[in-house]
């Protein structure tokens, strides 16, 4: 006779009682995984396959516009072959896509095709930010992997004939069409390389499209205008992004075409109109360590080469002395961009950048250097809703003891904020007697100095 036991109960002890049955150890059970996208196994398939069949000397010598039509077609080709299923959309998208990473910028492509995007700025392989109207903002341009990336920044130094790489991580670039580059690579960027490209602007950039844009008012254009064409030396300050460059580029537009004109930059990013402009751009040491060539070199070299004006894209060095030493002899009209925040802190950047080249002169020494050779400060700022805007036009009108006694031609007030959170304010004018007046009657623009000022005080 068969007795059938209490689910609850097991084995019968020595003693007749019965054992409780242990509960049975809990299952576990693997969780379970999300599907992985069915296209992404078939579409680096066709990617490999297609870069294999590509001759690279073809490529480097057929049109962009025919090499994607041609591509499209060894893709359908391919598909085929290995019976993969692909519409025409997908076909056309990873040819642009092929396209793109052997002759262009890969997936930054599109960015530097969309005129609204000024900075684009790569933190890793799926963080890309761009800036557009001075807001920044996270794209949902993606690359492949870190490797992706590192092929793009390496491209791009390769092209302008510097290098990146672990024994040289760092290095400023510029593209084709002059956008001015930044690369980080590893170890010294933790999250992959990162790529910082601050875009040339297609649009010429005038003092009407600056005054259309918010920029500045007519009054304060025409003060500029003025001080260009009188050959002033001028200094403009400001944050990184918040214009200097743009309004360099502005003013340097109204420099005589007949005037030679020589540009010293780290990399080259000024868009001179005139014919007559030599361009000069700085040089890394090689792997060697031999053969730098810095900005200070090369504005020492520019003062043998007959220049009407020196413009420096960006004083940064020990070149601010040799700077001032070329506006004190006779080569008015210079201009040059620096990082400050204050027209008053330009003054003692560059005070400091003439004390790192270790000359041995006193703080008075400089500061009289610095009245003697530049006339006019202006500063740009990026305030908080966007905006790009000069804020400060500044007069160096010379010393009182051991302080440079400066005068506020123009200072931006802001008012208050629109509902669409745009900021407006007025400039303060300044009527004083400018120390640069004979300058002004030499070229016959007093009077439209003083006309200016009289119109931006209404």
């Amino acid at each position: 006779m068969i007795t059938k036991l209490p689910p609850a109960f097991g084995r019968r002890r020595a003693d007749g009682e019965l054992e409780p049955e242990l509960p049975a150890p809990p299952v576990e059970v693997a969780p379970v995984e999300p599907a992985k996208p069915l296209r992404a196994a078939p579409m680096t398939e066709l990617r490999t396959l297609c870069l294999t069949r590509l001759d690279p000397a073809i490529v480097a010598n057929t049109p962009p516009d025919r090499l994607e039509a041609e591509v499209e077609r060894l893709i359908a080709e391919i598909a085929t072959e290995r019976r993969l299923q692909l519409n025409g959309r997908e076909q056309r998208e990873l040819a642009a896509e092929l396209v793109n990473d052997m002759l262009g910028l890969g997936p930054l492509e599109p960015l530097l095709e969309d005129e609204s995007v000024t900075d684009i700025m790569v933190n890793g392989p799926e963080r890309v930010f761009v800036e557009r109207r001075g807001k920044v903002t996270q794209s949902q341009v993606r690359f492949r992997d870190s490797g992706h990336v590192a092929n793009i920044c390496q491209r791009i130094a390769a092209a302008v004939g510097r290098r990146i790489d672990e024994s040289s991580p760092m290095v400023d670039a510029r593209l084709k069409d002059g956008s001015r580059v930044n690369i980080v690579f590893m170890p010294l960027a933790l999250d992959g390389p990162y790529l910082s490209i601050r875009k040339f602007s297609r649009k010429v950039i005038d003092f009407a499209k600056l005054i259309q844009y918010g920029s500045l008012t007519p009054p304060v254009a025409r003060i500029l205008e003025i001080a260009a064409r009188c050959r002033l030396n001028i200094i403009i300050s400001g944050g990184t992004g918040s214009g200097k460059t743009t309004l360099m580029n502005a003013m340097s537009r109204l420099i005589d075409h007949g005037e030679r004109i020589i540009t010293v930059e780290d990399a080259a990013e000024l868009q001179f109109q005139q014919p007559h402009v030599v361009r000069m751009e700085t040089r890394p040491s090689s792997l060697e360590g031999r053969g730098e060539v810095t900005q200070r070199d090369l504005v020492r070299n520019a003062l043998r080469m007959r220049p009407d004006r020196i413009i420096i894209g960006e004083v940064r060095g020990a070149e601010a002395f040799d700077m001032l030493q070329a506006m004190n002899t006779g080569h008015d009209g210079s201009m040059s961009t620096i990082h400050s925040n204050t027209t008053r802190d330009a003054l003692t950047r560059i005070e400091n950048m003439v004390m790192m080249g270790n000359l041995g002169l006193s703080a008075r020494a400089i500061r009289t250097q610095i009245v003697g050779a530049v006339d006019v400060i202006v500063q740009v700022e990026r305030q908080r809703d966007g905006g790009r805007r000069v804020t400060q036009v500044t007069e160096l009108c010379g010393m009182e003891g051991e302080v440079v006694i400066l005068n506020d031609i123009f200072l931006f007030d802001v008012e208050g904020e629109s509902m669409d959170g745009k900021l407006h304010g007025r400039y303060r004018t300044s009527h004083a007697r400018p120390s640069f007046l004979d300058r002004l009657s030499y070229f016959g623009l007093d009077r439209a100095w003083l006309a200016a000022l009289e119109e931006a005080s209404h």
